[in-house]
């Protein structure tokens, strides 16, 4: 039977000494996994009240405010559910399966995403499926982003799972990811470190860091330069949440089409009408962040035996790639 609870409440006092704010701000700094769109959204349909009263977003909160935020919920179901969702399978033994992720799939059920995800469709798929996490997520050792294509590794048996988690967390795991980035590199093959932490202003979004934060370390090669991107090799030495994209950012090379860190934003040739229409069709080509996770390589747990699979660039960021290939003054 599904989970009834169809609203979430939050409740804010308001203490002495907090300076005056917008209210839509506040609520984005101080709420988990709250970003500032969402926030507005809530409060133009009155999810939102201030001292029993709807306001709105620009009202200045006040100290000794009671602010209240009731969220509408879907219901939740209790068993994450099978569901008939084609499947791009690489390879599948009795141990484990690698898929080919496409993007706009969501790894694992969460909130907002109980449904259509990578999750309901390999319980479609197999019922022997690794519990070792829990049952919103069997069988998923790790993940890639909803919008990021690409290769994943699936075990079917709890000691597949640990043996696998083992190998990420000594960081032994080999992931090559490969990236359409903004710009030319001065220095075509380099490595990036600094500490990723969450943004304080929106929990979706992470940033670099001197002192906050988890230390992240990744290697990169240009593989080919165009007029204005390159495309790039990506390693990954630690796995933190965004880390490719937020290291990218980073350096000045955000990856082309993302819309989180900077990507959509043409840095090149805006000043120059062609350029700038020939860039707004590029990005209509690549409407989520061109990054593909295109080789897996590991110690298989059940032979001991390294093995290593890849994949080919999805449809869009090849298409990508031919036309950004086409020199502008040609």
């Amino acid at each position: 039977m599904a989970n009834l609870v169809t609203e979430r409440v939050y409740k804010f006092d308001i203490t002495e000494g907090k300076r005056k704010e917008r209210l839509d701000l506040y609520l984005a700094n101080t709420m988990e996994r709250a970003t500032r769109s969402r926030i507005q959204q809530l409060i133009k349909a009155g999810y939102v009240k201030v001292n029993g009263k709807i306001q709105k977003a620009n009202y200045k909160i006040n100290p000794k405010d009671t602010v209240v935020v009731t969220i509408p919920c879907s219901p939740r179901p209790d068993k994450t559910e099978p569901e008939d969702i084609p499947l791009n399978i690489v390879h599948e033994d009795e141990y484990l399966l690698i898929v080919n992720k496409p993007a706009g799939m969501v790894v694992h059920p969460s909130l907002g995403n109980f449904t259509g995800t990578m999750v309901n469709a390999l319980l479609h798929h197999t019922q022997n499926l690794s519990e070792f996490n829990s049952n919103s997520r069997p069988g998923i050792v790790h993940r890639i982003d909803k919008e990021t294509s690409g290769l994943l590794v699936v075990a079917k048996d709890e000691y597949t799972h640990s043996h696998l988690a083992k190998q990420f967390a000594a960081h032994t795991i080999e992931r090559e990811y490969q990236a359409v980035c903004w710009g030319l590199f001065k220095q075509k093959k380099g490595e990036i470190s600094g500490n990723i932490t969450r943004s304080k202003k929106d929990r979706k979004v992470f940033s670099v860091h001197e002192t906050d934060g988890k230390y992240a370390h990744t290697f990169y090669e240009v593989i080919e330069e165009f007029e204005f991107a390159s495309l790039v090799k990506l390693k990954l030495l630690t796995g933190r949440t965004h880390q490719i994209r937020v290291h990218l950012a980073y350096i000045n090379h955000p990856v082309f089409g993302d819309p989180v860190y900077n990507g959509r934003k043409i840095i090149y040739g805006a000043e120059l009408p062609k350029m700038k229409a020939r860039v707004s069709n590029l990005l209509e080509i690549m409407k989520r962040q061109a990054l593909h996770a295109k080789t897996l390589g590991f110690i298989h747990p059940a032979t001991e035996k390294y093995v290593s699979f890849n994949s080919s660039l999805p449809e869009d960021i090849d298409e990508l790639i031919k036309k950004m290939s086409v020199n502008f003054s040609e």
